[in-house]
C-alpha cells in the first residue's frame, strides 16, 4: 500500500520513521518544510498537500496537535476520498469530532480508523509502542499490515471513536501517576530515604508503574524533558473529565489533578513539560528531588519486532 503521511512532530516524526525504515511506499506533509526535507532524504516522498496525499496514496494518516488541525487537514482531503481511500488518525483527539470526520470520510465512499497511541515518544521511536483501532474488522484487517510497522501490541477496539475513549482514559491514569510518584519521592526525600534506593525500592513494588519506570528517571536526572508538554496533559485530562461528567460520574481525583496541572501552567508556562510538575513540590519543601545516575532522556531498550494483535479476552 502507499501510504501518507500528515504531521511529523514529536511523536508523528518517530511514527512516519518506522514506516519508512520498515519499507513502506510512503509520501508525508508538514506546515515545517524541514521536516519534510529531512524525510525526503531518507528516501519519503514529498507529499505536497493533505489533498495531493489523498489523491496519490492508499491510506493516510494524520497526527495533529489539535481537532481544529485535524478538521482542516480532514476538509482538504474529503473531495479527493472514494472507494479504496482509508484516512487513519493517530492523534489523541475528541471521541465525538473523530466520529464526525470518520463518518464524513464514509460517506463519501472511504474507509475511517481511529488509531492513537499510547507509551511514550521513545517507544514510538522503536515501533515498541502501543497503537488502539477503532474500525470495521474489514478495515482493521486491511490496515493492520501497516499498523504493525509502527507498534508493537495492536487492540482492535470496535467503532470509530472508542479509541479516543480509551486513549483519554490512560493519559488521565499517566498523570495520576505522575502526581503521586511526585509526592512519593517528595516525602521519601523529607523522611532522610535515599532517592536512588527509593526508585529501586518503587520498581521492584507493588507500588510501580510505567510512569514511574521512565518519568521518575527524568525526574530525578534533573532533565523533566518527556517530550509531553503541560498543555497536551491538560487536553487530555479535560476529555477525560468530559466524559465522566457527560455520564453523570462523581468522580474526586480528576478535579484535584486539572487544578494541579493548572498550578503548574501558572507557574511554569502553559507548555512546560509535564514532568516540571515535581517543582511545585521543590518549592514547597526547599528540597532538591534529584539523585546521580538517571539518564537525560529515556532509550527504548527493547529490540525492534514486527507487531501483532492483541486478543481482548472474552
Amino acid at each position: 500500500m502507499k501510504v501518507g503521511f500528515i504531521g511529523l512532530g514529536n511523536v508523528g516524526g518517530k511514527l512516519a520513521g518506522s514506516l519508512l525504515r520498515n519499507g513502506m511506499d510512503l509520501s508525508v506533509h508538514d506546515l515545517n518544510d524541514s521536516f519534510v526535507a529531512d524525510f525526503v532524504s531518507r528516501g519519503a516522498k514529498d507529499g505536497s498537500s493533505p489533498a495531493q496525499l489523498m489523491q496519490d496514496c492508499d491510506a493516510v494518516i494524520t497526527c495533529l496537535p489539535s481537532p481544529a488541525a485535524c478538521d482542516a487537514v480532514v476538509s482538504e482531503m474529503l473531495p479527493h476520498v472514494g472507494p479504496g481511500k482509508i484516512w487513519m488518525e493517530m492523534s489523541t483527539t475528541d471521541a465525538s469530532e473523530v466520529k464526525r470526520l470518520g463518518a464524513l470520510v464514509l460517506a463519501a465512499g472511504g474507509e475511517a480508523v481511529d488509531c492513537p497511541v499510547s507509551g511514550g515518544c521513545h517507544r514510538a521511536d522503536t515501533g515498541n509502542i502501543s497503537i488502539y483501532a477503532g474500525c470495521t474488522r474489514a478495515t482493521f484487517d486491511k490496515v493492520l499490515p501497516i499498523l504493525t510497522h509502527m507498534g508493537r501490541r495492536i487492540l482492535h477496539v470496535g467503532e470509530i471513536g472508542n479509541s479516543s475513549t480509551l486513549k483519554v482514559m490512560t493519559n488521565y491514569l499517566a498523570t495520576a501517576n505522575l502526581i503521586t510518584v511526585c509526592e512519593a519521592l517528595t516525602v521519601m526525600k523529607a523522611a532522610g530515604m535515599d532517592l536512588g534506593m527509593t526508585y529501586e525500592a518503587i520498581a521492584m513494588s507493588s507500588g510501580t508503574s510505567f510512569v514511574h519506570e521512565t518519568e521518575s528517571q527524568l525526574i530525578l536526572s534533573g532533565s523533566r524533558d518527556v517530550n509531553f508538554t503541560m498543555d497536551l496533559v491538560q487536553k487530555d485530562i479535560g476529555l477525560f473529565q468530559k466524559i465522566a461528567d457527560d455520564h453523570g460520574v462523581p468522580l474526586e481525583i480528576s478535579p484535584m489533578i486539572i487544578d494541579i496541572m493548572s498550578d503548574g501552567q501558572k507557574r511554569y508556562g502553559v507548555r512546560a513539560q509535564s514532568d516540571r510538575i515535581i517543582e511545585r513540590l521543590e518549592e514547597a519543601t526547599g528540597l532538591s528531588i534529584q539523585a546521580p545516575g538517571f539518564p537525560q532522556e529515556l532509550i527504548d531498550d527493547e529490540p525492534e519486532e514486527r507487531g501483532y494483535e492483541v486478543v481482548v479476552r472474552r
